[in-house]
C-alpha cells in the first residue's frame, strides 16, 4: 500500500502544532461516495521508555471478520511525549507498516482520536489525509465532555469540546463502559458508529483494535528482548 510519508517530520512540539493547524481544514467529515467497506484495517502502536516503537496493522474481511492480512514495522522516536501530539511519535512507524501491506483496506480504524481532539486533528485525521482512505478514531478514553449513554448496546451521546460536537460515546456492550468514536477523514459520524458496532460482536473494543493491539505488543516484546529495531 502506497502512502505519503512527509520528510522531514516536525522536530518540535511547536512545529507539530503548526502543522495540525494547517492541515485540519482539509479533513472531510462526510462520505465522498456510498460507503462500501469490504476490508477494514485496525491500526495500533506501542512504544517503550527507550524510544522503540512497534506498529501493527490487521486487515479483516468486513463480513466475516476473518483476518485477511497483517503487517508490522519497527522504528524509533525522540519526539517528546506531549498530549495531543502523539501522532508525531507513532505515525512514521505506522506508515511504514501500511507500506508493507499488499492490499489497500477500504476503511482504517485507529486506536486514537479523530476530530475529538483539542485542535480537531487527532491521529486518525492525520492518517486519513496521508492515505486518502476513510478513517475512524476509536478511543478508550474521551477527550471532551459527554453524558453517559443509556446502558443498552448501540446507545450513544454526543461528545463536545468547547461546545462543538466532535464525536460520540458509543455503548458497544450492554452495561459496559462506552468507547469514543470520532471522524478521522472521508466518513461521516453515523457511518463510523455503524461500522464500529459491526466490529464489536463480542467485546467492548472493535476486533480490528483487539487484534492489532495484540500484534504490536508482541512485536514490542520482541524488540525489547533482542534490542533491535530492524524492519519486521
Amino acid at each position: 500500500m502506497k502512502v505519503a510519508n512527509p520528510d522531514p517530520w516536525p522536530a518540535t512540539p511547536e512545529e507539530a502544532v503548526a502543522l495540525q493547524d494547517q492541515l485540519r481544514t482539509r479533513v472531510i467529515a462526510a462520505n465522498p461516495r456510498p460507503p462500501e467497506f469490504r476490508t477494514i484495517a485496525g491500526l495500533d502502536s506501542a512504544y517503550d521508555d527507550d524510544g522503540n516503537v512497534a506498529a501493527a496493522i490487521v486487515v479483516l474481511d468486513a463480513t466475516t471478520l476473518e483476518t485477511v492480512e497483517t503487517a508490522t514495522a519497527r522504528g524509533t522516536t525522540d519526539f517528546p511525549y506531549v498530549p495531543g501530539l502523539l501522532a508525531f511519535r507513532e505515525l512514521p512507524t505506522t506508515l511504514a507498516a501500511l507500506e508493507n501491506l499488499t492490499v489497500t483496506p477500504d476503511l482504517l480504524v485507529c486506536d486514537s482520536q479523530g476530530l475529538a481532539h483539542p485542535r480537531r486533528f487527532g491521529f486518525a485525521c492525520h492518517l486519513g489525509l496521508l492515505t486518502g482512505v476513510p478513517t475512524i478514531g476509536v478511543a478508550k478514553n474521551a477527550w471532551g465532555e459527554f453524558e453517559e449513554p443509556a446502558p443498552e448496546r448501540g446507545s450513544s451521546t454526543v461528545i463536545t469540546i468547547d461546545g462543538d460536537p466532535v464525536g460520540r460515546a458509543l455503548r458497544t456492550r450492554a452495561d459496559v463502559k462506552p468507547i469514543y468514536v470520532s471522524v478521522g477523514h472521508l466518513i461521516d459520524l453515523d457511518t463510523a458508529c455503524s461500522q464500529v458496532l459491526s466490529l464489536t460482536p463480542e467485546y467492548r473494543q472493535p476486533e480490528t483494535t483487539r487484534r492489532a493491539d495484540h500484534l504490536c505488543r508482541q512485536l514490542l516484546r520482541e524488540i525489547s528482548a533482542t534490542g533491535t529495531t530492524s524492519p519486521h
